[in-house]
């Protein structure tokens, strides 16, 4: 199995580097090794290497910063993904392609399925909706991976600013109206590796849009507190802080986020044994972070 990855030191792309080193031909890419958004680099490197599977784990991630930066989050987002579609579908590889949450307006009351209607709330969530409808249409054997709070040992993410202010702060003011499934990276590697054996291996593959995240539902304020539980018992930090609940508008900020970010992931389950991530299990790893 040969495999590609794009955005290789990101949370989502260090892990599979992890997973895959030794078990795949594999290359790995960082944006300095390859900038999707050049189509002329995109097709030199593919045909080049020629793999059979392309995972797309680069993206643009900051939220906020991507009100003002409209333009780069659009070619990194969706440009770059589909030179990456296109080139893909001229050497008969498969596409996997993770996305997001934000592609829904957040306002339903129970879980979004694949089928529910998208409607992104800000230039992150749009430029993301974008990518997918480009990868769609250009590469025939394609998995779009929605997922949502991802965090990792690697990288930025909630887990690790909780444990930094822990550590800063006696109390904190924590979101508790937004709810979501934290997802582990090494889970959403884990489920990406499966689809792509699944796909090498000649099974028929339902090709098309799935949601993988954790398990089970939380508010933001719930998982902090889970953090610091988990961070309590391993002796990360001394003692729990003071935890307060706060609203969304407490603590405004310039990217509107979902208030509902759940994500139903029966069909990844159904299509490929794949069960959700379980972010308890992955907070037991709390001292490497």
């Amino acid at each position: 199995m040969k495999i590609l990855i794009t955005g290789a030191n990101g949370q989502v792309g260090q892990a599979l580097v992890n997973k895959l080193q030794g078990k795949a031909e594999l290359l790995a890419v960082t944006r300095e090794q390859l900038d999707i958004t050049n189509e002329a680099r995109v097709q030199t490197q593919v045909q080049a290497f020629l793999p059979d599977v392309i995972i797309n784990a680069a993206a643009y991630t900051a939220v906020d910063k991507a009100e003002q930066e409209q333009e780069l989050s659009h070619q990194i987002n969706a440009v770059g993904p589909e030179f990456l579609a296109k080139t893909a579908e001229g050497i008969n590889a498969a596409l996997l392609h993770i996305s997001t949450d934000y592609v829904f307006s957040g306002e339903k009351s129970g879980c979004y399925n694949e089928l529910d209607e998208t409607n992104p709330q800000g230039v992150y969530g749009l430029t993301k909706l974008a990518g997918e409808k480009l990868v769609a249409e250009f590469c025939s054997k394609h998995i779009i991976l929605r997922t949502a709070w991802v965090f990792h040992e690697n990288g930025e993410n909630f887990v690790k600013t909780m444990l930094r202010l822990g550590k800063e702060r006696d109390s904190l003011g924590i979101v508790g109206d937004q709810f979501g499934g934290p997802t582990y990276a090494d889970d959403i590697a884990d489920a990406l590796i499966q689809i792509a054996h699944h796909i090498t291996s000649g099974m028929p593959t339902n090709y098309g849009i799935y949601h993988f995240s954790g398990m089970p539902h939380v508010t933001w304020f719930d998982f902090a507190s889970a953090i610091f539980d988990a961070a309590v018992k391993h002796q990360v930090i001394d003692k729990k802080p003071q935890l307060n609940t706060i609203t969304t508008a407490d603590f405004p900020t310039p990217a509107k986020r979902p208030a509902n970010s759940k994500l139903n992931c029966d069909k990844i389950q159904r299509e490929f044994g794949i069960t959700p991530s379980n972010w308890h299990l992955a907070l037991e790893r709390i001292e490497e972070y």
